[in-house]
């Protein structure tokens, strides 16, 4: 039997086996390398951001607890309001009775004395009961008609004077409201209406008028007026026609007008001063919000542009028309290009009275 031959091995097959071998364990080796940078890239977390994101999510849900709490104590206390209107109105309608008996028992000469006497008592704790009632409504509703809730917890100490039987509210409703510089606020104004009205320093004026419209005293009489070129009430009544602090759904009503308010043109503030002169009843005291001094008034600019000089001469000529011993409270808003703004009202307010803040970003 013959022996088998060996079977010869091609060097060639052998190189082509060793690099596909090689290439394929590449391949794998790349796979596993890439994979595994992705995952780690994946699951990296920063340990300053991750305190943060757990920070702010205990303080979402502090706030949520704070919030329900709040809302359970409103409810409380509007119960409590409404109970106590309740017994004041049963009250006085017991009261009433009482005073018409008693008016006939001394008219009547059949009447003893005692029981005169009997009657005149449970008038007088009826009245002592009635008066009681009455202060624990205004306790627990306070002094102010409407409520204003804020983005933050901080409470501020303004200085503002917001007391006085007839209160003016004046709102800068110009075109410089818009924004606070020059370049933005011309942006804006080319922009649609919605875009204006969503203006963040709009809407910083919109908070201010808010807020100032809970701080009226419930018993007070109020206008509110929105001023650029023209003066116009955003109440349904005429310029000077006073309205009641009490009646809420009118200064509600005011304030939405507000918020649907588009601020457009100059700012004249001489016609405004002197519509609150033309006034039968004048205000005792006026809260004014603005950002900077007019730049309309019966002076013409001579070049076209109204300079800084210019300003402060109109500002000058509208103090000329404003009545004498008013308070004037200011809420002045920055604006760019202004620089004699802040020195002109804060001496308004010194002379007559009043008060002056600009507020930062976050008021009220």
């Amino acid at each position: 039997m013959a022996k088998a031959k060996n079977r010869q091995v091609s060097p060639l097959s052998l190189a082509f086996l060793d690099v596909m071998f090689c290439g394929f364990g590449a391949v794998i080796l790349l796979f596993l390398i890439l994979d595994h940078a992705t995952t780690v890239a994946a699951v990296r977390v920063d340990p300053s951001i991750a305190a943060e994101v757990s920070l702010l999510e205990e303080e979402v849900l502090e706030g949520e607890i704070n919030l329900e709490r709040l809302r359970n104590t409103v409810a409380d206390v509007s119960l409590e309001v409404v109970t106590a209107e309740g017994l004041a109105t049963e009250i006085q309608e017991q009261l009433q009775t009482f005073l018409e008996e008693l008016a006939a028992l001394e008219n009547s000469s059949t009447a003893t004395v005692e029981s005169i006497e009997k009657l005149r008592a449970d008038v007088r704790a009826l009245e002592e009961e009635l008066l009681r009632l009455q202060a624990s409504a205004l306790d627990q509703e306070g002094n102010s008609v409407r409520q204003f809730l804020g983005d933050g917890s901080r409470q501020y100490l303004t200085g503002l004077f917001l007391g006085g039987q007839r209160i003016l509210v004046l709102v800068d409703s110009s075109t410089s409201m818009l924004d606070e510089t020059l370049v933005n606020i011309i942006r804006t104004r080319n922009m649609n209406e919605e875009r204006k009205l969503a203006a963040p320093k709009w809407q910083r004026v919109i908070r201010t008028v808010d807020w100032v419209s809970t701080q009226l005293p419930i018993t007070s009489r109020y206008q509110l007026w929105h001023f650029n070129q023209t003066t116009e009430s955003l109440l349904d009544a005429e310029l000077d026609s006073w309205q009641e602090v009490a009646e809420r759904d009118g200064l509600n009503a005011g304030i939405d007008r507000l918020k649907a308010l588009v601020p457009n043109n100059g700012t004249d503030l001489q016609q405004v001063f002197r519509a609150i002169a033309a006034m039968d009843e004048r205000p005792d005291n006026i809260f004014l919000i603005t950002d900077g001094l007019p730049t309309l008034g019966e002076r013409g600019s001579r070049t076209g542009l109204v300079t800084p000089k210019d300003r402060l001469d109109r500002f000058e000529d509208a103090l000329d028309a404003l009545p004498d011993n008013i308070p004037v409270n200011i809420v002045l808003l920055p604006l760019e290009g202004d620089p004699s703004a802040s020195a002109a009202y804060w001496q308004l307010a010194q002379i007559s009275r009043g008060s002056f803040i600009t507020p930062s970003k976050d008021w009220p």
